[in-house]
């Protein structure tokens, strides 16, 4: 199965990324996840289930450690994997 998630962490900076975002991105994007699109106001990504899970995991732990005072975080089921990959289901 295939995931997208869609992330903000808070409280918004405009000057500069504050330091809770700045984790937040950099977990996803060491996370190898396929898509990665990261911006000011929301993040998105997609991968494999098991990869998107355990980097969402890693994403709050890390951006609440940080200073983060609110992460919003969507999941969306996108597809299956390929043959092979994942589950059979």
């Amino acid at each position: 199965m295939r995931l997208r998630v869609e992330f903000t962490t808070e409280p918004f900076d405009l000057d500069e990324a504050p330091a809770h975002a700045v984790v937040a991105r950099d977990v996803v994007t060491g996370a190898e996840l396929d898509a990665v699109d990261v911006g000011p106001f929301g993040n998105t990504a997609e991968g494999d289930a098991d990869r998107v899970l355990d980097a969402v995991t890693a994403l709050l732990r890390e951006s609440l450690q940080a200073g983060a005072t609110r992460v919003s975080v969507q999941v969306n089921v996108i597809g299956e994997a390929g043959q092979g990959e994942g589950d059979a289901t």
